[in-house]
Order: structure tokens, then C-alpha cells, then sequence
């Protein structure tokens, strides 16, 4: 991986957008319209079969989505799986991790997040936030090592998958943040930013190829 020095002088400051990082809990109707097995992804030794296949629907029918407010509906729902990590202390600590973060406290979010990455080494959410956290600092290489964290617990994980793709683009690899834009586009056609980062990236590529 390049040095933050070797980088794109030009490119765009993080954004906490960037990651598609969930970093409130539902309200009251949204979580009220959860089923049971969607609402609690499993107990401390994993997701239940119930509680997978009902996220492997979700997932379906993200995948299907006739608009991009119905993608965002669905994505909606999947997030808030997501956050529910099965233990109220790492859920308590997701949320005061949640607030620092949104006040740019990196380093109190740091703290907190490492905390629940030691207590849930098995819960993506939290290697996911932290990765966010640390891309915020620009600090790519610990973020690209939680997003491959973060993915290899949740493959399907858009947000981490939208990271890696702006970190190959901040690298220069453009045939691999093209590839990995178009993964996070499979799995949630929804987001527009992603479509629009692969449609300037493949724009670009063929002007280069003429």
C-alpha cells in the first residue's frame, strides 16, 4: 500500500458517507416492522438458522429492488440487523462509539471500538466501524485491514466493500475499484454514489484506452 504522502493531493477528504457506516438505531416504527429472527441476528455463538435465512431474503430482495427507494428501504432493514450484535454491553458501547464519531472524537471512538472488537471478534459491525473511523483519520492501511476483516464475516457487507473500492481508487488501482464497485452494485443496487464512482472511473478508463 502507497504512504498517505503518495496519494492524490486532489482527492476528496474522507467522508463519513463514504462507508455507508450505520450509526443510529432504529425508531420506533422501523423497528417495530423487524420480524423477530430479523431483528436478533443470533446468540454469542452465532447467527441462528432462522435468523440467516430471513437476512438471506433481505438480501434477495435487495438485490431485486425495483427502485433506488425500495433498495434504500431494504438496505435500511439489513443495517439494522447488522447493529444488533447479541450482547447489550458491545451494543452500549456501538452507540457511544456511534456519537464520537459523529462529533469526529476519533480517538474515544477508537478506544471504544477496540473494546468491542476484543469482546465480539465475530461481529462485522464492529470491524466495520472501526474501519471507518480509521479511514476518517486517513489512515487507509489500518482501514483496509478492518474492511478484509469485516468482510470476511460479512462478505456481502456494501459499506465495506464501498471502502475498499475507495481505497483502490485512492491507490491508482482503477481496474480493481472499478471490479469492486461493481460487486457493491450487485449486492445493493441502490446506491448512487457507487453507480456514479463506477460510471467516472469507467469514463476515464476508456479515454485513456483511445
Amino acid at each position: 500500500m502507497l504512504p498517505i504522502q503518495d496519494l492524490d493531493p486532489e482527492a476528496e477528504a474522507p467522508s463519513l458517507d463514504d462507508l455507508h457506516t450505520p450509526l443510529d438505531e432504529p425508531d420506533g416504527d422501523e423497528g417495530a416492522s423487524l420480524p423477530p429472527s430479523d431483528a436478533a441476528p443470533g446468540d454469542a455463538d452465532g447467527e441462528t438458522p432462522d435468523a440467516m435465512a430471513a437476512l438471506d431474503r433481505l438480501f434477495d430482495e435487495l438485490a431485486t429492488a425495483g427502485d433506488d427507494a425500495q433498495a434504500q428501504m431494504r438496505a435500511r432493514r439489513i443495517q439494522m440487523v447488522w447493529l444488533q450484535s447479541g450482547s447489550d454491553t458491545v451494543d452500549l458501547l456501538m452507540r457511544r462509539a456511534g456519537i464520537a464519531l459523529q462529533q469526529e472524537d476519533f480517538t474515544l471512538a477508537l478506544d471504544l471500538l477496540d473494546v468491542v472488537t476484543t469482546l465480539e471478534p465475530d461481529y462485522a459491525e464492529g470491524w466495520n466501524r472501526r474501519a471507518t473511523v480509521f479511514y476518517m483519520q486517513s489512515d487507509l492501511s489500518r482501514s483496509l485491514a478492518d474492511i478484509e476483516r469485516t468482510l470476511s464475516l460479512e462478505p456481502r457487507h456494501w459499506g465495506a466493500l464501498s471502502g475498499l473500492a475507495l481505497i483502490q481508487r485512492k491507490l491508482g488501482q482503477t481496474a480493481r475499484a472499478m471490479e469492486t464497485f461493481r460487486q457493491v452494485l450487485a449486492i445493493h443496487p441502490g446506491l448512487s454514489d457507487a453507480r456514479d464512482a463506477l460510471e467516472e472511473l469507467e469514463a476515464a478508463n476508456a479515454g485513456q484506452e483511445i
